[in-house]
């Protein structure tokens, strides 16, 4: 398997251009035996960090390039891959596109991963390598998903409301368990469980001190939505404030080595996220089947008039729904940090992933919420075999579309009669 390098200008070329921003290097083809092969006639792409045209340089005969930027500051430089010989490929296409800073005087070589093509069985035998590790990767996304989803789906189900500051209790949880681990030196798996303690607290005092107030006033399910998206923005913007706006990882297992099993390679901490998720999802299915405060959680779902009149204290079991939802998300917002570290709007980032996972299984109901969020995991992470990773969520989001245009209660909704 030979490799292509991109290697610094020479020492004529750097006294040519000598005080002058610039990119030069040189690409070079090294195979496993012999000497490296230039590779001429590829074409390198600048424009400036304002997207402004710099200007094309190709590759000389010698494999050399070189272009003069008209000053220091921000660029970007686009390797075009049409113009790679025809046994030379890009290894990760996703970086095709370098950016990068220039000092004054400074000229700089372009690093692009490059190697030798590989024949249709090769590049099939990667493609379906790339298509298990991202199954994966969505499997986890997914269970993710579905632990915060949950307790969305429970909350909207008792009470009717949309709460827009769900994905706070997500941050909030990841930020608790940070506290807790890292300042107080407490290890991980304690510092998770104490988080949702505190996560379950926090949504308990919540539903006390400001939600059943507004219910026992009969505030409409609107202007509550309102109040639940300013509650939001105040949440965000105070753990911008206190916790700051750089990520941060937990005091253990930040960074681990890859588990190959087979074409796929899992951390440790990403088969403890995927085995934990399950245990507590598989939990809550129990409660809410076999617990008396599950069937009660059911029946205030299903009928709250009704479930009133059966003697079910209604308000008793929606604090309930609120800590449980609160711990769910909490912890939820914990495994999401222990794959992707800490961030003040985490939570924020995964809303809107959850109410497609809720939505797309059913309104109000828990396990159309954890089948929804695997869906939407999966997909998610499923399409970046076929569309840039930026465009992800909306890919699933165009499924959630598509699926309530055909089935609008959800996958596992009940359709309701309107008028």
């Amino acid at each position: 398997m030979g490799c292509v390098l991109l290697l610094p200008a020479t020492a004529a070329q750097a006294q040519q251009q000598e005080g002058g921003e610039a990119i030069r290097g040189t690409i070079v083809q090294r195979p496993e035996e012999g000497d490296p092969v230039p590779v001429p006639g590829v074409d390198i792409a600048v424009t400036t960090g304002d997207g402004e045209d710099v200007g094309t340089v190709t590759t000389a005969e010698d494999g050399s390039y070189a272009l003069e930027l008209p000053g220091p500051g921000d660029y970007s430089a686009t390797l075009v891959a049409e113009t790679l010989p025809e046994d030379v490929q890009l290894t990760d296409p996703d970086r095709a596109t370098l950016e990068f800073t220039i000092r004054p005087g400074q000229s700089r070589p372009l690093l692009y991963p490059l190697g030798e093509a590989e024949s249709v069985g090769g590049r099939f035998a990667a493609f379906m390598s790339r298509a298990l590790q991202l199954a994966v990767e969505g499997i986890k996304f997914g269970l993710i998903i579905a632990m915060t989803a949950v307790g969305l789906s429970l909350i909207f189900g008792t009470t009717g409301l949309v709460n827009f500051a769900h994905g706070e209790l997500v941050t909030f949880g990841a930020i608790a368990a940070w506290i807790i681990n890292v300042t107080f030196g407490v290890h991980f798996f304690l510092a998770a469980i104490l988080a949702m303690g505190v996560g379950a607290l926090a949504g308990g005092l919540l539903d006390r001190g400001l939600w059943a107030p507004l219910r026992r006033r009969g505030t409409g399910l609107i202007a509550m939505l309102v109040i639940s998206i300013g509650l939001s923005i105040l949440l965000r913007y105070s753990f911008l404030y206190f916790f700051g706006g750089r990520t941060r990882p937990y005091g253990q297992y930040a960074v681990q080595r890859a588990i190959e099993i087979g074409p796929i390679g899992i951390a440790p901490k990403d088969i403890i996220a995927i085995v934990l998720s399950l245990l507590v999802l598989v939990g809550v299915g129990l409660i809410l089947q076999r617990t008396k405060i599950g069937k009660a959680m059911r029946a205030v779902a299903d009928n709250r008039d009704l479930a009133e009149s059966s003697g079910i204290n209604v308000e008793r079991v929606i604090l309930f729904v609120w800590a449980f939802g609160a711990a769910l998300a909490t912890l939820g917002g914990v495994m999401l940090g222990l794959g992707e570290q800490v961030s003040w709007q985490m939570g924020f980032q995964l809303l809107l992933l959850m109410f497609a996972g809720v939505t797309l299984g059913g309104l109000g109901t828990a396990y159309g919420a954890l089948l929804g969020s695997i869906v939407v995991g999966l997909f998610i992470q499923m399409s970046t075999l076929v569309i840039s990773p930026e465009l992800k969520n909306v890919g699933a989001l165009l499924v959630l579309i598509f699926i309530l245009l055909v089935r609008p209660q959800g996958i596992l909704g009940q359709a309701e009669r309107v008028g």
